[in-house]
């Protein structure tokens, strides 16, 4: 059955009580999916991260130590060695 404040035409104005139950409801499910969806970026960004670091253990083979340059390295002084022109 209907309010009777609907059905009285001569108390007509605007339900400010209603407004603010719906509004709520609004900013309630918006809280709750933004939650969800944090909740799930995290979920998915720690998932991928381990499956990343599972791969490349598995891959990688044992690192070797690697043997020195025959090329020597010289520190950026602004001056070249003996003999080189710049």
């Amino acid at each position: 059955m209907p309010s009777s404040r609907i059905q009285n035409p001569e108390r007509r104005g605007i339900d400010w009580i209603g407004i603010a139950r719906a509004l709520l409801i609004q900013v309630l499910v918006l809280v709750a999916l933004s939650g969800a969806l944090i909740r799930y970026v995290n979920w998915s960004s720690d998932e991928a991260f381990s499956e990343f670091l599972a791969a490349s253990q598995s891959s990688a083979p044992a690192a070797k130590p690697r043997p020195q340059s025959a090329t020597p390295v010289y520190a950026i002084t602004g001056k070249a060695p003996h003999g080189w022109r710049i």
